[in-house]
């Protein structure tokens, strides 16, 4: 009763607590619903809606108290276990499925464009039955060279039954006759173009015709899809049946892609909110007691206990964070899809991707703001709640000269700890830890800054002050007096700016850094002259053998992309770490890849072997000689030898294997590119001639020049780089809501203070000067110790990652930080000191605190 008396009393001391704690919820809740979409959400399945079953392979590999990390490509089944799923009892038809990327050629001999970039997949006629597609003119395909089209594919391609049509797999073209047109009952499907070959062809033009990539089943009619499905599943162990929602997954990977990186992510960024979120409410809370630590006094010497006190700040609290949780539900389901809306259009998701908003995530929030909340509160009020009455009116009137010994203390030796961890790690230990490391070695620094902050503070002021308030007279001078007396109180203030920046900093550039390294390696390492690449899915593999036959080529390096998973044994538990890999010839490939070999012969790759950059081996513990568990993109496990270790892994792939090996187990069995180099006295432009003349009838091949291929292969981190973003831009904005919330907290409480300098003769313009004085020192304070927080953390990422002290800190980001910072904490003080100084003196100077 005596907290909600003391909250409805003066709301104005509680209305920072509750808003931090307020866009606290909204942004766990946001995390919670994304992680709850992880595991319920999913989209529609389209060409199996027909399908009571549909059995996979499995597409991820499981980890026990884990996400289970997915593979690159489709891992398929033998095509022969079709037969075997239709003598399960129960089973009325079991029909195979293969999907294989197709492009139409037109008249003109370009491609036909597809809608929204939807792929064109070719299948076999029997899966037809799955969706169901039926035919609304002409009939099935019967001969090798037949196909039938979907309705909306066939009127973009302006076709009509027993007309021909050419149709490119991969690089291959050939000539097929339309038979027939067909759709589903509910019309063409949204996020595919199919057409329909035989089913011999079909399984023909995927280069294994001895696997399928899905099996539809279709149930008797005594049987049910579950009890079914638990049948199918105890006859064959290795398979993973999906029935209702959950077939989409069978049919379109991203589905399970999308769910594995937003769990992934909410529990990453959603750990890391909950302490950023912790920090900043504490901050504000102990604040706010700085500010009643009068009323605490009097508490006291009228015989309340510290227990008491304690109970009613945690009583307040708890009030507080309640209706601040509870209230940022609402807006955490709009931030939720606001992170689905630009996740979309980064193309990390689907866009039909639909989340699933349940009341998990809203008690998930509301019990982790609630917990922080109070553990912030008993933090900052326990202190105060044990202060003797004459002390604590003392403080109320002048702060501490010192800090306590225990909080000192601590604060020292974090720094040191954050200095180790940054800079040490990097230099000792090989592979991904050092950059781990370095980048948790910026929370410990926060840390110390929180803790030391009225020290820091006081020697910034100390050396700050004079030299940016020597111009400002009388105004600067009592700025820095008063920065000086009131450490505490400005240390609170300006910690969430300084955390803000040092995170800023960390975050934006050790992403500038990777990117920078990988861009450089990208150049440095690519040789070739010329580069020919798809304007479809992929390249043909026999495509290389044709450029080999030019004249003036003097190598050429067949090039397959893909990822790879690999065990790492950590402490007494195992993790998995996933990484980029290529498939290359290791014959001649020094004429047109330099990965920087740093021990061992990489023309020695083939057979069983590997290569591994040189972070890749040290996370995993390998040198040259030695075996290396990995599982291939489709999860098929390999134990290859490691034949070489090289430098330039983050531009071209930490893993790289025999080139037949990795295409073998790829989705489409298609090249991402061919490198070629010219031979000794071919000039480079005479060489791309020829080689376009030698592709002239291939129309989804392309010849770029080096530096195009290379421009290329820059833009296509966008995406990646771009979610990035996102979530930095919801943790700075968090952290820039909690700057303004607490710089205007902590300047409405002095208007006491400005009432007190106006009737001893100080002037309204002359308060104004010396709150812009006392803005300098705070902005250039923050800026320059959250920069100092945030060096290590980044000399260390770039130890870690290229084995040089310089990381790459585009000079416009940096001055945007520090433009943020000023323009936040110049608004918010000026703004707060002029509310604050809107009554008359007199009659604020009566005002109770």
């Amino acid at each position: 009763m005596l907290a909600w008396r003391t909250i409805r009393a003066r709301p104005g001391g509680f209305v920072a607590a509750f808003i931090a704690v307020l866009f606290g919820s909204a942004v766990i809740t946001a995390c919670g619903i994304l992680l709850e979409s992880s595991e319920r959400a999913g989209g529609p399945t389209e060409r199996y809606q027909a399908a009571d079953l549909v059995v996979g392979a499995p597409q991820a590999l499981p980890v026990a108290d884990d996400v289970d990390p997915r593979f690159a490509e489709r891992a398929t089944l033998p095509a022969d276990r079709a037969g075997a799923l239709a003598r399960v009892p129960g089973v009325r038809a079991a029909i195979a499925d293969v999907s294989v990327p197709v492009s139409l050629v037109t008249m003109d001999g370009g491609l036909l464009a597809q809608p929204d970039g939807i792929p064109l997949l070719g299948h076999g006629w029997e899966s037809a039955v799955l969706g169901p597609f039926t035919t609304s003119a002409g009939g099935a395909p019967v001969r090798t060279d037949d196909v039938v089209l979907d309705s909306a594919l066939a009127r973009r391609a302006g076709v009509t039954v027993g007309a021909a049509v050419r149709l490119a797999v991969g690089s291959r073209t050939s000539t097929y006759r339309v038979t027939g047109i067909a759709d589903l009952p509910a019309g063409p499907p949204a996020r595919q173009s199919a057409l329909f070959f035989t089913d011999d062809r079909a399984r023909e033009l995927t280069g294994r015709p001895d696997r399928v990539n899905a099996i539809g089943v279709l149930t008797s009619p005594d049987v049910g899809p579950a009890e079914l499905a638990g049948a199918v599943e105890a006859a064959f162990p290795d398979v993973v049946v999906h029935t209702g929602r959950e077939r989409s997954e069978a049919e379109f990977l991203d589905i399970g892609n999308t769910r594995s990186f937003l769990s992934e992510l909410a529990l990453a960024f959603g750990a890391s909110m909950v302490l950023v979120i912790m920090i900043v409410v504490a901050g504000t809370l102990a604040l706010s007691v700085r500010h009643r630590l009068r009323e605490l006094a009097l508490l006291r010497a009228i015989g309340a206990t510290p227990r008491q006190v304690l109970g009613m700040i945690a009583a307040e609290t708890t009030v507080v964070s309640t209706l601040g949780a509870v209230l940022g539900v609402i807006p955490g389901i709009g931030l939720s899809l606001l992170f689905r809306a630009a996740f979309a259009s980064a193309g990390a998701i689907p866009d039909d991707f639909a989340l699933s908003i349940g009341p998990l995530p809203v008690l998930a929030a509301l019990v982790l703001c609630l917990i922080g909340a109070r553990l912030g509160g008993w933090i900052a009020a326990r202190r105060a709640a044990g202060l003797r009455p004459v002390d604590a009116l003392g403080e109320a009137a002048v702060e501490p000269p010192k800090l306590g010994w225990l909080r000192l203390t601590v604060g020292v030796l974090l720094v040191p700890a954050g200095l180790a961890t940054a800079l040490v790690p990097p230099l000792l230990l090989p592979g991904d830890g050092g950059a781990e490391s370095a980048a948790f070695s910026a929370f410990l620094l926060i840390f110390a800054v929180a803790l030391l902050g009225p020290r820091l503070l006081g020697g910034a002021v100390t050396v700050l002050g004079p030299w940016l308030n020597r111009r400002s007279g009388v105004s600067g001078f009592l700025a820095t007096a008063n920065a000086h007396a009131n450490s505490r109180r400005l240390a609170a203030a300006t910690t969430p700016l300084i955390m803000g920046i040092t995170l800023a900093a960390g975050q934006l550039f050790s992403g500038t850094t990777a990117s920078a390294a990988a861009e450089d390696q990208v150049a440095a390492g690519l040789r070739a002259d010329h580069v020919v690449t798809s304007l479809s899915s992929g390249v043909s593999p026999e495509v290389a053998d044709l450029l080999r036959e030019v004249p003036g080529v003097s190598a050429v390096t067949p090039v397959v992309r893909t990822r790879t998973l690999s065990t790492v044994a950590s402490g007494d538990s195992l993790q998995i770490r996933s990484y980029s890999a290529q498939g290359v010839d290791g014959d001649r490939l020094a004429e047109t890849m330099d990965l920087a070999v740093l021990e061992g012969d990489v023309a020695r790759l083939r057979g069983n072997t590997v290569a591994l950059s040189r972070i890749a081996a040290g996370t995993l513990g390998v040198v040259p000689g030695d075996t290396v568990d990995l599982r291939l993109g489709d999860g098929t496990p390999i134990r290859p030898t490691v034949i070489a270790l090289y430098e330039r892994g983050l531009g071209l792939g930490d893993v790289t294997l025999p080139h037949d090996l990795v295409l073998a187990h790829t989705t489409d069995h298609l090249d991402f590119a061919v490198l070629v180099t010219a031979s000794a006295g071919t000039g480079v432009g005479a060489l791309g001639d020829a080689l376009r003349s030698a592709v002239r009838d291939l129309p989804t091949v392309r010849v770029d020049d080096r530096e195009s291929f290379v421009a290329a292969q820059r833009d296509a981190g966008a995406g990646e780089s771009a979610v990035g973003l996102i979530l930095n831009a919801v943790l700075l904005g968090y952290l820039a809501i909690a700057v303004v919330n607490t710089l205007v907290m902590a300047t409405a409480a002095r208007s006491r203070e400005f009432a007190l300098l106006q009737l001893v003769g100080g002037s309204r313009q002359q308060i104004r000067a010396m709150m812009r004085a006392e803005t300098r020192i705070i902005v250039v304070a923050a800026v320059l110790l959250g920069t100092i927080a945030a060096i290590p953390s980044l000399i260390g990422t770039s130890l870690a990652l290229t084995r040089t002290l310089m990381p790459s800190v585009p000079p416009w980001a940096y001055l945007g930080i520090v433009a943020v910072a000023a323009l936040l904490g110049g608004a918010a003080v000026m703004t707060s000191t002029r509310i604050a100084m809107r009554p008359r003196a007199v009659d604020a100077i009566g005002v109770r605190e």
